[in-house]
């Protein structure tokens, strides 16, 4: 509702805010930020502060991955800060590339980039099995 003030009288009027690609994009940012905070910042003090950083290894992340929790708390790591740092990219590069031509073909490739690694990061998590010996 926008509101003003003239000759000492107040009107107001109700303002219809359009939902559209942008809005949702400036949401994500905000959202996947917050959840970045608690993902990455749990993530540091996991394995670097209650984990000795020198006991950091393969077979770590072996004992770590055959819990399916751990799996889904590194994909939701790896789609956040990913799709995070694509919308921001997509937005600065929106500053300085007017055409929109362009600016399509570079949307679909950093939502192709970003399915193809996401896809291919989870199968690397999901597929992973440790060899013995």
């Amino acid at each position: 509702m926008a509101t003003t003030i003239r000759n000492n009288q107040v009107t107001s009027r109700n303002v219809q805010v359009k939902a559209n690609f942008e809005r949702y994009a400036y949401l994500f940012m905000r959202l996947s930020g917050i959840g970045l905070l608690f993902l990455a910042v749990g993530h540091v003090f996991i394995q670097l502060i209650l984990n000795d950083v020198h006991s950091l290894s393969l077979a770590f992340v072996a004992e770590q991955w055959d819990d399916w929790g751990w799996k889904a708390y590194d994909m939701l790591l790896l789609f956040f800060a990913l799709a995070h740092g694509l919308n921001g990219l997509r937005n600065v590069l929106e500053d300085y590339i007017h055409n929109k031509g362009v600016m399509r073909g570079i949307n679909y490739g950093l939502v192709a980039f970003l399915i193809i690694s996401v896809l291919w990061a989870g199968y690397a998590i999901f597929a992973y099995v440790p060899t013995v010996g």
